[in-house]
């Protein structure tokens, strides 16, 4: 921010009319509104704040994050105004800084700002009315340091998709995992089949009795095995979804299956099935 055109008025006050200087001050005043008018119609909220941290303005997108009324956040510290802002701490690096924060008031949104100090440069002119005929560019320009400006950004949705995107990753990583561990069981439930048919020739050579109580654990553990393969097939075509297949079952052999299942276990604990 450069104040030449403020210190050459200043200094030219006792020699211009008071027409001019009112038409200086309504080109200011111009200037100001012309401004204020482009700031309040850009997205980015902007708060400018003087060197104590004291807001000196905001515009229209600002007061919408932090849920501010210019009016009565004008003159009042920026810290007061906005809970859990540090205001010292992101100041005290001297030079520009960019954050993220979470706010939860008047809506929990992302924000990152970004806080670079304000400076006004002048030149020094302390050598006496004879010197303003002397080049401005041999005048040495210091720079003061009178406030900060900071610049916000609603990230919200950005943070949103980076974190769906993170999740869906993350499952498409399972996922695979899962397909893996699913076909690794699909190899063991084969052995198993194998073993369980050579058992059954086996049995043939029992007599009756036994032949048919080893055949009845044999069929339970081949229709086990068979569940077990349906449940990886499954699992294997949820990961590739399709359109679901319905059909009418009877609840009666359903259950019958089940305690068919838990007999050994039933029988063990002396318990009756109705």
């Amino acid at each position: 921010m450069k104040a030449g055109f403020l210190e050459k008025l200043i200094e030219r006050l006792g020699r211009i009319g008071p027409e001019e200087v009112q038409n200086y001050f309504l080109r200011l005043a111009q200037e100001k509104g012309f401004l204020e008018t482009v700031f309040n119609a850009i997205h980015e909220g902007i708060i400018v704040t003087d060197s104590n941290g004291r807001v000196t303005y905001l515009n229209d997108a600002a007061c919408k994050l932090f849920g501010l009324e210019a009016s009565d956040a004008i003159g009042k510290r920026l810290d007061e105004r906005v809970g859990g802002l540090d205001w010292r701490s992101l100041t005290q690096s001297g030079g520009p800084l960019s954050r993220d924060m979470e706010i939860f008031y008047p809506e929990n949104r992302f924000i990152n700002f970004y806080i670079v100090p304000l400076m006004i440069e002048s030149r020094d002119s302390s050598g006496g009315v004879g010197d303003s005929a002397r080049s401005e560019s041999t005048i040495p320009a210091t720079g003061k340091q009178v406030g900060h400006v900071m610049i916000l950004r609603d990230i919200t949705e950005s943070r949103r998709t980076a974190q769906q995107t993170i999740e869906s990753e993350r499952l498409n990583a399972l996922t695979l995992l899962a397909a893996g561990v699913a076909h690794e069981i699909g190899n063991p439930l084969n052995s198993l089949h194998i073993h369980l048919q050579l058992m059954e020739r086996k049995a043939q050579e029992l007599d009756r009795n036994e032949k048919a109580e080893l055949q009845q654990s044999i069929d339970v553990a081949r229709s086990e095995v068979r569940r077990l393969d349906s449940i990886v097939t499954q699992f294997l075509r949820a990961i590739r979804p399709s359109q679901p297949r319905l059909h009418s079952e009877n609840v009666n052999a359903i259950v019958e299956e089940a305690v068919r299942f838990f007999t050994p276990e039933i029988q063990d604990r002396d318990m009756v099935g109705r």
